[in-house]
């Protein structure tokens, strides 16, 4: 072995050297972690490639990889069609964060073995390779770590990333000198890497990965799984509560950007008294302190979790649950994707708003999500409308409100793309991860 691919192969065995000799501070991390509430309390020495269920005895072992939640959930339509297509194929699912174990675990097929994903050290990563014997790897996205990468090339087992994507700020970090024989050695272990789009197909050729593996299947994020709920009354009452008043939702919203939010309602409100804004935080415990902060202030609020009812006087519905955010969409004509507004953040999947028929706003800063607001619209300009921020966000809602012809149009604008671009696009997923992978090994 000559050229990057040694020098790779250097850069490689100083990660397995330094992961090693850090794995009593990151077991430790994963404890702190464990006494935070970040971690699973019982099942985190799965972290640690401990099982803590058995293997089906006989049969290949297909295992999907996803960081979070988002990840995840782009991979259950997937996982369900290859369950269905190939019965003899035992499937694991792994994630890494205890929000998205939460939800997926009521989500995956029965026959899906789901297990906390381990952190990427030699003993973590080797045990569980070594335990779960997969054939296959599919790995979500970008999750792109040495260990799970060699080691699984030393085992013989195939490999493929789906959804593949970089951020700029990846790119740039395995663009460096001292890193780009590593990502190159990584890349060349892939037999199939699906990229989300053009653009990432080109960030992946730039980094040495081998032109026969990279193969276009469409983006996994428009594949809204149509996932029923087993208890769905307290959705339908709160529908029953909004049916006679004018809604918009703000979802996914960072830190910093519900004060947007709170500043266009103090605006909408003056014009439309009944009106109700739903806020859905990215994460559960933002909504609580939203909560908190405008009790203080005066302001009635009514919390997800606590099921309050909006009683005349609300006007702030809260959302700090987690896996509802498609069933809330099916609530609201208006949605605003939130993490978007500042820079440096990355934007959210705008497709399940408009799956769900919404009006779909968003602000400039969507990062990797750029490429769906960029189809969507030169499907209809209509589908997706980006704001600068609070100015601009209070005068298109201004409008929608007023005009019923053009909500219209912009909620079916967003439906009628979100169904062109979301055709077929989990078969042809299957298709390249069945010629590419799973027909090459049994």
């Amino acid at each position: 072995m000559t050229g990057p691919m040694a020098k790779g192969e250097i850069v490689y065995k100083i990660y397995r050297a330094l992961t090693y000799g850090l794995s009593p501070l990151l077991h430790l991390h994963l404890h702190w972690r464990k006494l935070r509430g970040l971690e699973h309390p019982i099942r985190w020495r799965e972290r640690l490639g401990r099982p803590s269920l058995r293997r089906p005895s006989s049969g290949p072992l297909l295992w999907f990889h996803a960081v979070s939640l988002g990840e995840g959930m782009a991979a259950i339509p997937v996982i369900k069609f290859c369950s269905q297509r190939r019965p003899d194929v035992h499937i694991l699912m792994t994630t890494t964060t205890l929000s998205a174990f939460e939800v997926l675990k009521d989500r995956l097929p029965d026959n899906v073995i789901y297990q906390f994903a381990p952190i990427d050290t030699p003993a973590a990563m080797d045990a569980f390779l070594g335990y779960w014997k997969p054939n296959w790897i599919v790995i979500m996205e970008s999750e792109l770590w040495p260990n799970l990468i060699i080691g699984a090339s030393k085992c013989g087992i195939g490999l493929a990333l789906l959804n593949a994507r970089l951020s700029a700020k990846s790119f740039r970090h395995w663009s460096r000198p001292v890193l780009f024989p590593l990502i190159s050695l990584l890349l060349s272990k892939f037999s199939l890497i699906a990229p989300l789009s053009s653009v990432q197909a080109i960030h992946f050729q730039l980094l040495q990965a081998p032109p026969f593996s990279i193969k276009f299947s469409g983006d996994l994020k428009y594949a809204v799984d149509e996932y029923e709920q087993k208890d769905t009354r307290h959705i339908e009452y709160l529908q029953k509560q909004l049916s006679h008043k004018q809604v918009w939702m703000a979802a996914s919203i960072h830190r910093g950007e519900e004060e947007i939010i709170m500043g266009v309602h103090n605006v909408l409100v003056q014009t439309h008294p009944d009106i109700v804004t739903i806020i859905v935080p990215r994460h559960p415990q933002h909504g609580q302190e939203i909560a908190e902060e405008l009790q203080k202030g005066g302001q009635n609020v009514a919390l997800r979790s606590q099921h309050k009812e909006l009683i005349p006087g609300i006007s702030i519905y809260l959302v700090d649950t987690l896996g509802e955010l498609r069933q809330l969409y099916k609530l609201t004509p208006i949605a605003v994707i939130g993490g978007s507004f500042f820079p440096g953040l990355a934007g959210h999947n705008i497709s399940e708003a408009a799956a769900a028929g919404c009006a779909v706003l968003t602000g400039h800063h969507v990062g990797h999500f750029s490429h769906m607001v960029r189809e969507m619209q030169q499907l209809n300009p209509l589908s997706v409308m980006q704001v600068s921020g609070k100015l601009e966000l209070e005068k298109v809602l201004m409008e929608l409100f007023a005009d019923a012809k053009i909500l219209e149009s912009r909620q079916k604008a967003a439906k009628e793309a979100f169904h062109a671009l979301s055709s077929a696009v989990v078969s042809s997923a299957w298709d390249v991860l069945n010629f590419h992978l799973l027909r090459n090994k049994c």
